[in-house]
């Protein structure tokens, strides 16, 4: 990977979800498909979509004739301080939404196959490269982008939103692959059908996730009336950018609302909604992230981190952050007293880990009350040195501090830990914490390093110094197929390579109309070829009548199968 300014500052933990892009693999069908449908896209685009569109297009280098290089395309986007780098299809949508905030564009390295090249549920190249990076040309947008990132990227996931990712992954994998038995996608649906109707309460990722959806991939702007397409997966579907301006398409004022509208990426959206600009996206933006465990902090963020059932971070009021596997937390009164993490866990200030206090000395997980000592009204986290020798908290001597939750700490105190003028921790050795008469934990388990702090002021997921603890995003287990073509297909491969070195000026075609015999002999429903063919033949002023039999040949294939007739016309109203 060629790297820029923007790339230098990705974090290491995303790095295992970043591939090479594999462009020698792209077929001459793959640059064919890319081809018609950015050509079809620019000439319907040029009436309905947002007006940075198309100098969009030419500014982040994107081809019309060929699948962008990464390499180029990045050489271009650091000018407007962005970047790009190429993943294997769909990644954790928590990842995802970290490499936004760090302006880089996630490009799922695969291209749609032949028979999904309006719609595609899975995402691909086109989607990500001709959809997303032409519109990020736009300053205003472009910082909502990232914006977005940074919140959803702290946004909490469930355990079921994790099998939820599995499961959609699964099926798109199956949908790109043309030699997937039609079962298997069955069985898929089905165990994806089963897993959305069992998701429960919806956690922050699902929430947000309607929000990105609702807007980054498929947002209009402007009033109900008169609006342009800004969303990317409108931009890069050829269907949709059609469908979404009828008036069968419900179009809603966005706000927050949007928030409940749930999406099925399966097939076209029923409904849309229309932003008047785009500050309005960061308004709404702020008024779902103002709910989030990030911003809220008390019981309730400690109880999302608990769901979640993975790595998260809670921060106190003193600033101490404690990253860990959050589980079986003491609450009172719906208040929280008590945070207990399972496994390894560190402590961290300002999201780096604080010296002896990472996943080897915390391995087997980290305790400690939260709230104000219940006699005297002190402020621990806030008292000077002098202060707190007067009130007797010298090292070495023995302590006792009761809680206005019931939590008792006895035990002698042996350090003092503080940062930015503040109290973080205190360190005891022989010591003995109960709540209610229960022993939370026994002298025998070594030194207690108790949390300063009143109250919890933000969680998030992950936890906040990820090199140090050790946390990486994985690459996914299960792989888009590589797909092992039949001789027939690289036979296929072959003659739209012709067309496309002829195109080029780099050979001629000899013979074509035994050409194309070829074609409708062994490939007679191959619309998309003999488009290129009727591309070549137009672009020679070829008068043998051989354009006829093409154009004959292409209406008898609309006779067949009229799925294909808006396909073919508009392919043939683009030579015209």
């Amino acid at each position: 990977m060629e790297s820029n300014e923007v790339l230098d500052k990705l974090p290491r933990h995303l790095m295992g979800l970043v591939i090479d892009q594999p462009y020698n693999a792209y077929t001459a069908l793959d640059h064919a498909i890319w081809r018609y449908v950015m050509r079809r896209n620019i000439k319907h685009l040029s009436k309905v979509a947002h007006g940075s569109y198309l100098n969009g297009l030419k500014r982040t280098g994107i081809s019309i004739d060929a699948i962008p290089h990464m390499y180029g395309m990045n050489r271009i986007l650091s000018e407007i301080g962005w970047a790009a780098v190429s993943v294997d299809g769909f990644i954790p949508p928590s990842a995802f939404m970290e490499f936004q905030a760090y302006k880089v564009l996630v490009i799922a390295a695969d291209i749609r196959p032949f028979d999904q090249i309006e719609y595609t549920p899975a995402p691909d190249i086109i989607h990500e490269a001709a959809g997303h990076a032409p519109i990020i040309a736009d300053p205003e947008y472009a910082e909502y982008l990232r914006f977005f990132g940074e919140i959803g990227s702290k946004a909490f996931s469930s355990a079921r939103d994790y099998e939820l990712y599995e499961a959609i992954r699964h099926l798109s994998i199956l949908k790109a692959d043309p030699y997937t038995e039609s079962s298997d996608i069955t069985l898929a649906e089905a165990r994806l059908s089963v897993i959305e109707k069992n998701m429960g309460q919806p956690s922050e990722m699902a929430l947000i996730r309607n929000l990105h959806w609702w807007t980054v991939e498929y947002g209009l702007i402007g009033d109900l009336e008169n609006f342009k397409i800004y969303g990317a997966g409108l931009l890069s579907s050829i269907g949709e950018s059609q469908n979404c301006m009828k008036p069968a398409v419900k179009k809603i004022p966005y706000s927050i609302d949007a928030v409940n509208y749930s999406f099925d990426i399966t097939t076209q959206q029923p409904q849309l909604f229309v932003t008047p600009d785009f500050n309005h996206l960061n308004s709404v933006l702020n008024e779902f992230a103002d709910k989030m465990a990030l911003r809220t902090g008390g019981s309730v963020s400690v109880h999302r981190a608990e769901a979640s059932c993975n790595t998260a971070t809670v921060e106190l009021d003193s600033g101490l952050q404690i990253s860990g596997t959050f589980k079986d937390c003491l609450y009172e009164d719906g208040e929280i007293v008590y945070l207990k993490t399972s496994g390894p866990s560190g402590l961290c200030v300002d999201n780096h880990e604080l010296p002896m206090h990472g996943k080897r000395f915390h391995a087997t997980g980290f305790g400690s009350p939260v709230g104000k000592p219940r006699i005297g009204g002190f402020s621990l986290q806030s008292m000077t040195e002098d202060e707190l020798e007067t009130a007797g908290f010298i090292c070495g001597v023995h302590q006792e501090i009761i809680f206005n939750s019931g939590v008792v700490v006895s035990g002698i105190l042996d350090y003092i830990k503080s940062h930015k003028g503040k109290n973080i921790l205190f360190g005891f050795i022989n010591c003995t914490v109960t709540y209610k008469g229960e022993v939370i934990f026994d002298p025998s388990w070594g030194r207690y390093d108790m949390a300063l702090g009143e109250k919890v002021v933000s969680a998030w997921p992950g936890p906040a110094d990820p090199d140090a603890f050790g946390f990486s995003f994985q690459a996914p287990a299960e792989h888009t197929h590589k797909i092992n073509y039949s001789e027939k297909d690289l036979r296929r491969h072959g003659l739209y390579q012709q067309m496309r070195d002829a195109r080029s000026g780099k050979t001629e075609i000899a013979g074509s109309t035994e050409l194309f015999n070829l074609i409708v002999s062994e490939f007679p429903m191959d619309w998309l070829l003999l488009l290129e063919l009727n591309d070549l033949l137009k672009s020679r002023k070829d008068d043998s009548g051989l354009r006829n039999l093409v154009l004959t040949h292409l209406g008898q294939i609309k006779i067949q199968d009229p799925s294909l007739a808006g396909l073919i016309d508009d392919g043939l109203a683009l030579c015209s």
